[in-house]
């Protein structure tokens, strides 16, 4: 396993390294959160990956946010080239001790997703689950070759209305009703669906890049 960190380049100018940026506080956070003994949203992949595994093009993998790294371990024990990438080191590390419990392998990497490069017709598959960031939509299109598939599953705004939800308190943080099917209105939809229960309310999408 690789474990590849990106990170600024300290140049030196006038005989003085610049100095390193402060720390970035969602990864604080997450590696604070990542750091509780077990894992924190356990081993077992999301639900809408599991069940939806067949519709998937064999090839390589790229799991979004990936954490503790339960959804990238899934696709590499379906036979996937995996690459996870997420904010936190500390999630990571357990992501490879996962796949090595497992019996497979992952590539990890450590990177903020404000400014990472997905690449170009890279990716057979993506999965992006729980969470959101508006400006990876246009990149994860780019990221996927034809006939490449999205996988994604994200809170809606009417998660705030059930009492005791997980997910973020900040609307602008979540799903507007029927965002998610007009972000891939491009994309040939193989499973789609927008429900809400007495414990969470998400978007849920499974989609094709088309030829």
């Amino acid at each position: 396993m690789r474990v590849a960190w990106i990170a600024p380049v300290f140049l030196l100018a006038s005989g003085c390294a610049t100095p390193p940026r402060a720390p970035n506080p969602a990864q604080t956070r997450w590696d604070a959160r990542f750091s509780a003994p077990g894992y924190v949203y356990g081993k077992e992949p999301v639900e809408l990956l599991r069940k939806n595994v067949a519709l998937l093009p064999n090839g390589k993998a790229l799991d979004l946010a990936a954490g503790e790294g339960r959804n990238a371990v899934f696709l590499a024990k379906n036979g996937f080239e995996v690459d996870a990438v997420d904010l936190s080191p500390v999630g990571l590390r357990k992501a490879e001790a996962l796949a090595a419990e497992r019996e497979v392998r992952i590539n990890t990497i450590v990177a903020d997703l404000e400014d990472y490069d997905l690449g170009t017709s890279r990716y057979d598959v993506v999965t992006n689950l729980y969470y959101l960031q508006r400006s990876l939509i246009p990149r994860i299109k780019r990221a996927l070759k034809p006939g490449g598939v999205v996988v994604f599953e994200m809170y809606t705004v009417d998660n705030l209305t059930i009492p005791g939800s997980h997910g973020p308190k900040d609307r602008a943080l979540l799903l507007e009703p029927g965002e998610l099917r007009r972000m891939f209105d491009d994309f040939e939809t193989l499973h789609g669906s927008e429900t809400k229960d007495d414990k969470r309310a998400v978007a849920s999408l499974v989609a094709r890049k088309k030829e």
